[in-house]
């Protein structure tokens, strides 16, 4: 079987000339996608100088035309005595010899599209990278997956999904888009190069049908074709035992292109299969999720990403549960004590509101910007960075007077703890980028080999994690088998203990960031250590607490 290759060598020749100036990993921050805003305002610029340019170039040709056109129509088409005359015949012989030359070779046209090539070049630097394509791709088809999303209705700006046989709006925003065939092309050959054709057939379906309605109309910006997708979606559909549509797709794309020998030698063997086997005829019989790092847990933590705080009743009306005003026992917490709201008693987990001001939260947002880099993940002695964890961080030391060292302060009133360093590690400030998130995970280490022992001061005992920002939708943390979700709250600050008593882990504490849906997500986390806290977190009489 010879599948579609001819849209590669194309789409890497484009992207290959900007890769070695790029900044690279844009889709994993939010933060960097939006510095994109200010280089295409630049590129906007460009192009209006250059169009401009054109037009006034267009300008001269077009008068030079209505010159010569108004001889032809007025002066040549009288009496043959007009080129008796020597002015005349000097003017047309000229004419033909250096104006219409100069008309012709000039090289205004290709002084104005050198010129803004070379603006374009000036801001490769901020440009993103072929990684960030296919990153932000990803990104979509993680939030179609975890959120359910139709395909269909993104390609129409919308969020929606079907329960129970209806439609229903997840989130209206403000501000949306419509897809265009090529934006659904590129999603779907995506998923097609990571032989993930659950993905792209259902991203090629909807290319090839917006591709259908511009009736063969071309686009200069474009990267794919009706051709191309129809190429690349026969091959998906065959791919998962669809044969009879593969060939009637096949079919459709000869009609474009009739003498590509490749489509024909596909067709021959399409239909070989259906004589030898009718069933194969069969649509989307082999159309299944890929597997994932997470498949075990995956249907609870979708379940909890899509829930909403008030669909919980199961677990928040627990009558155990409750909100107070907390002072930890803490004198500096008396006059103004926090507001906490606890919300799981197995793992116990605690909400305090309004824990940091909004002139701190950005503060520590500017503070991290010049230092974020792609979020890394223990993999055995070391760190390296991963698909199951998309955002940027940076780490943030505080004096006793600089609003990190002020925020760590008051962590340790609320919390009783030390967390100073090396007892607490630095401030990680995260900002997560296009679908970001952070799939199932412990934040303490589990093998003995982990980074985490670096800092000599045992595992981490407790985490604190403050959000920096609100997000319209998704982003929330979930705990797995906990059975419960916290969302996103501004301003407000998540505190969890990770380890039993006796320093075992708490395997009730595996948790999740879920995929930011509409939003720009902030967060701070403060991981606490064991040793440091001798006297403030005593181990229990009880062992097997």
């Amino acid at each position: 079987m010879i599948y579609p290759t001819r849209v590669y060598f194309c789409f890497c020749v484009l992207s290959v000339a900007v890769i070695h100036v790029s900044v690279g990993e844009m889709y994993t921050s939010l933060l960097n996608v939006k510095q994109a805003i200010h280089v295409e305002r630049k590129l906007i610029d460009y192009l209006k100088t250059y169009i401009d340019q054109e037009l006034e170039r267009l300008e001269d040709v077009k008068r030079f035309y209505s010159k010569v056109s108004d001889l032809h129509a007025e002066l040549y088409k009288g009496p043959a005595a007009t080129m008796s005359n020597p002015l005349v015949a000097f003017t047309l012989i000229k004419r033909l010899h250096s104006e219409w030359l100069h008309v012709v070779y000039s090289n205004e046209a290709l002084e104005n599209a050198q010129a803004l090539r070379s603006s374009y070049e000036e801001e490769e630097a901020g440009l993103p990278q072929l990684e960030d394509l296919q990153g932000a791709a990803k990104g979509l088809m993680r939030l179609q997956d975890v959120y359910a999303l139709q395909v269909a209705s993104l390609v129409k700006g919308r969020f929606q999904r079907v329960t129970d046989g209806v439609t229903i709006d997840i989130y209206l925003p403000a501000v949306s888009v419509l897809l265009s065939g090529d934006d659904c092309f590129l999603v779907g050959k995506v998923a097609y190069e990571q032989e993930d054709y659950y993905h792209s057939v259902q991203w090629l379906e909807e290319s090839v049908r917006l591709f259908r309605g511009t009736e063969g109309e071309w686009s200069p910006e474009n990267a794919g074709t009706l051709e191309d997708a129809l190429d690349h979606l026969a091959f998906s559909h065959f791919k998962t035992g669809n044969v009879s549509y593969a060939l009637s797709l096949s079919q459709e794309l000869l009609h474009h292109d009739p003498m590509n020998g490749r489509v024909l030698q596909n067709v021959e063997k399409y239909e070989k299969l259906l004589d030898v086997s009718p069933q194969r005829s069969l649509r989307g019989d082999g159309l299944r999720r890929p597997s994932s790092n997470y498949s075990t847990t995956r249907d609870n933590y979708e379940r909890l990403c899509q829930t909403q705080r008030h669909q919980q009743p199961m677990h928040f009306k627990n009558p155990e549960l409750f909100c107070d005003f907390f002072t930890s026992g803490n004198p500096g917490l008396l006059l103004q004590p926090v507001r906490r709201e606890v919300l799981s008693l197995q793992p116990y987990v605690v909400l305090y509101h309004d824990f940091i001001t909004h002139t701190e939260a950005e503060d520590i947002k500017g503070l991290a910007q010049q230092g974020l880099r792609r979020s890394v993940v223990a993999s055995g002695e070391k760190q390296a960075t991963a698909e199951y964890r998309i955002s940027k961080s940076a780490w943030l030391k505080g004096t006793a007077q600089s609003t990190v060292g002020k925020l760590d302060q008051r962590i340790s009133m609320v919390t009783g703890l030390n967390v100073k360093h090396p007892y607490g590690e630095y401030l990680q400030v995260v900002n997560y980028g296009i679908g970001g998130h952070y799939e199932p995970h412990f934040d303490h280490a589990t093998s003995p080999s982990s980074p985490v022992y670096k800092l000599k001061t045992g595992n981490r005992l407790a985490t604190f994690m403050v959000y920096l920002s609100s997000v319209e939708a998704g982003g929330s943390t979930a705990f797995i088998y906990a059975n419960f979700s916290v969302p996103v709250v501004e301003r407000a600050a998540v505190f969890w203990w990770n380890l039993h008593r006796n320093g075992e882990g708490d395997e009730d504490t595996l948790h999740a960031g879920c995929p930011v849906l509409i939003g720009d997500k902030w967060v701070a986390n403060k991981w606490i250590h064991e040793y440091g806290q001798e006297f403030q977190h005593r181990c229990s009489l009880n062992p097997e607490e």
